[in-house]
């Protein structure tokens, strides 16, 4: 290239099946002009002006991977970053070399390890790391209005360097099929206590469905703590006949699944932002989801919001979709209008006009 660029993209998380973060980190930077935004890759994807770096630093390698980023962020990225002669690091997560010559703009997400602390390996990661990366940062991107009010409220990073942006979605990826719905409802995400499925279980069961013919599918990574205790919620409340606990789905299948759902579930304690939920309005999936965190301001008035912490309130929600087509017929035309205002292009010109203030 003939000039610097405005940033080197920290492609490190990236892996072969992303979710969340990962998601966000893949959509992002393929929004991004290359030659402005080089991204350091572990995937050896052809980008023009990309940059290798190993593979085996994402989470889907598990406790090794996330502390081989954590070392490799540490003492290799500095010198990646010098060598490219970019004066910024742009980071789709809250990781950054913490030298005192290194300036980042990285992405916050939520605080949920902080808000629902748990002892855990990573704890350390969470109370420490994380909000010192936060505060060394020239500029936090926050992924909701509602993640900027936390990041300061609860560590007091200057409201100044916070930036909140707009997420997106890919519409080749997501996008309405014209199918007919069938009778199951959707989950979409981890088994962490904070996405709240033992309620959503309870709900589920409190349904009433005289021909015991509605479903519930469960996509997300199972998790050794959390979901066989979960399973075994189901099997008390009579529902494991029909619940599906699908580990992972490969993009078309999740199209599929969201084209195909009578609704999908987001029915968390708390979200930074709620991804599920922009991708089920993309599709004209009806969405459920939670009074909580950023959820209200991605859904807007596209979906119907419910107290997470009352189970019954859920389940006449899910109830109301399936005696009444007209409200879902609603709900369908108004998701794939909503999530048109959240758009990578959008997106990406807002994080390059942060960069160039520090070019």
């Amino acid at each position: 290239m003939s000039h610097a660029p405005l940033a080197l993209f920290n492609g490190s998380y990236l892996s072969r099946r992303p979710t969340g973060i990962g998601v966000v980190a893949r959509d992002l930077v393929a929004a991004l002009d290359p030659d402005l935004v080089p991204l350091l890759d572990p995937l050896g994807d052809v980008r023009p002006g990309s940059r290798a770096i190993p593979a085996g630093l994402s989470p889907e390698h598990g406790r090794r991977g996330h502390l081989a980023r954590l070392r490799w962020t540490q003492n290799e990225l500095p010198r990646l970053l010098r060598a490219s002669g970019a004066p910024l690091l742009l980071s789709p997560l809250p990781e950054a070399p913490l030298l005192r010559g290194v300036r980042s703009v990285v992405l916050a997400h939520d605080l949920l390890p902080l808000r629902y602390p748990q002892l855990r390996p990573l704890l350390a990661y969470h109370l420490a790391y994380v909000p010192l990366v936060l505060h060394r940062a020239v500029r936090v991107l926050c992924n909701s209005e509602a993640t900027a009010r936390e990041v300061h409220g609860r560590l007091g990073v200057p409201a100044r360097r916070l930036v909140p942006i707009r997420l997106g979605f890919d519409p080749g990826r997501l996008r309405p099929l014209g199918l007919e719905r069938e009778p199951f409802v959707l989950v979409l995400g981890r088994h962490d206590p904070h996405k709240n499925l033992a309620r959503v279980l309870r709900a589920f069961a409190a349904v009433p469905d005289p021909g015991r013919e509605l479903r519930l599918k469960l996509v997300g990574p199972h998790d050794h703590r959390y979901t066989p205790a979960l399973q075994r919620l189901a099997v008390e409340l009579g529902i494991a006949a029909r619940c599906d606990w699908l580990p992972w789905v490969s993009d078309l299948e999740r199209l599929d699944l969201l084209n195909r759902c009578r609704a999908l579930l987001l029915i968390s304690l708390w979200e930074g932002f709620g991804l599920p939920a922009l991708e089920a309005m993309a599709c004209g999936a009806p969405v459920i989801a939670a009074r909580a965190g950023a959820l209200p301001e991605v859904v807007g008035d596209a979906g119907l919001l419910v107290d997470p912490r009352a189970p019954l309130e859920i389940a006449d929600a899910i109830s109301q979709l399936g005696r009444d087509p007209g409200l879902a017929r609603t709900l369908a035309a108004a998701g794939p209008a909503r999530a048109a205002s959240f758009r990578w292009d959008a997106t990406a010109a807002h994080v390059s006009a942060v960069l160039r203030e520090f070019a």
